[in-house]
């Protein structure tokens, strides 16, 4: 069975960081992209970082861009969200996801249609 788990998230403080890790279980991590994702409070999911697995490219989005990497563990299926400079507007559930690629139409599909796991939170708060 195919299963993501994501961890890592928790209470910081504006200006922290925080490192989330999104776990594979079912398949490895050879093909394809890795995508994060989240959900504030009260607003729509949206992307946030991908990785393709194919070639390592990485693409973020504009709000986090200088502040979060992505990144894969070499030696074990697991890729990381190194999340730097915190600030309230980060508050969300993040999820991640296995995804085609990292063209806009492949996260899109996959915030239409999912599916998602059980996430983790993170709050950005003094």
């Amino acid at each position: 069975q195919v299963q993501l788990v994501e961890s890592g998230g928790g209470l910081v403080q504006p200006g922290g960081s925080l490192r989330l890790s999104c776990a594979a279980s079912g398949f490895t991590m050879d093909r394809y992209a890795i995508a994060w994702f989240r959900r504030g409070p009260g607003k729509a999911r949206e992307g946030v970082s991908c990785l393709s697995l194919n070639d390592g490219r990485t693409v973020y989005a504009d709000s986090v861009k200088g502040r979060f990497s992505i990144s894969k563990d070499r030696a074990n299926d697991i890729v990381y969200l190194q999340m730097n400079s915190l600030n309230a507007d980060d508050t969300a559930v993040y999820y991640c996801a296995f995804i085609l690629d990292c063209t806009k139409d492949s996260q899109q599909t996959q915030m239409r249609s999912g599916p998602w796991g059980q996430g983790t939170q993170v709050t950005v708060s003094s």
